[in-house]
Formats: structure tokens, sequence, C-alpha cells
């Protein structure tokens, strides 16, 4: 587990529009928002990714960059930006399921026709600029993820009030 207030793991990944990703690289003004999603088998993960597309220029505004990434391959990932209503949203994909367990991510095994043999479990992850874990959301299926609605009233009320991380203890 990793607790606030504490780094993250190091994260590079490929992105769809061909460039690579590095968190270490990220100098947003307040956080750095990774979404980790199960892959474009998941009706639930395009509805998601899809209302945070339509509030994405919300969550710039006040400071917060945004990745969402899976482990499918860079085939899958491909259609799913061309398919999914995801143009702004930077894609990684081919996340190892070695480094999403460093995350404290979830795992499943395929069990349906259209899942991969295994993939990463939601979980949603707000760093700060220094690389330190701010605050995590972990599922272990598709539901119960945080509201982008909550979550950018949230993170409004933080930046004001200087609100420090939590459950470091």
């Amino acid at each position: 587990m990793i607790k606030p207030r504490n780094k993250v793991p190091s994260l590079k990944i490929n992105l769809v529009n061909g460039t690579s990703y590095s968190l270490e690289d990220q100098e947003p003004d307040h956080f750095t928002m990774v979404i980790f999603y199960r892959g474009k088998h998941c009706p639930v993960c395009k509805s998601y990714l899809e209302e945070l597309q339509s509030m994405l220029d919300e969550f710039v505004e006040i400071g917060v960059n945004v990745i969402a990434i899976s482990s499918d391959t860079k085939e899958r990932a491909m259609n799913t930006y061309e398919e999914w209503e995801i143009a702004d949203i930077p894609i990684g994909y081919e996340m190892p399921i070695e480094a999403a367990r460093e995350w404290g991510l979830y795992i499943s095994k395929g069990v349906k026709e259209k899942e991969p043999e295994m993939f990463i479990e939601p979980g949603l992850f707000l760093v700060k600029a220094d690389q330190t874990l701010y605050s995590a959301s972990i599922q272990t299926m598709p539901f119960a993820r945080p509201e982008f609605n909550a979550l950018l009233k949230g993170i409004k009320y933080i930046i004001k009030n200087e609100y420090p991380a939590r459950g470091e203890a």
C-alpha cells in the first residue's frame, strides 16, 4: 500500500499518440490525476472516461494534469481511443501487471470472451508535483469509482484551504 505523503512508484508508459509519458516529468500546478482503467472491454470505463472528457477543461483550469492508463495492448488502446469520445485525455497502454501491483491495484483474470487474460482493476490517484501521493481510490471491480463532480469540488476545497494529505499513519 502506498501511503499519502510517500513517493509513488515510477511511471513511464507509452501513449496512443505515439509519444511516451513519464510521471516524473510532470509539473502540475497542484496534482496529476492518474486513472487506471480496466480496458476496452469495460463499458463502465467507457462511460467514466467519457464523463472525464466532458469535464477535462475544469480539471486543467485548477492545475490538475490527467492521464488514463490500462494494461491493454497497443492495438486495443488505439481502438479505445478511436471508438470512445476521449480525444483530449492522454491514454497510456501496456501497463505491466507487476507495475500495477506496485501501485496497489487489484488484478483480475479474464472470465468473459472480450476480456484479456489478465487486466488491472480501477484506481484513481492524486499525485503532487513532488511525486508524493495525496490520495488514492482503488476498486476491485468497475463500480463505485470517485464521481468527477465531487472530486472537482474536493480538489478546489483542498487547494483553497491548503488541506493536507491524510491517511499516512
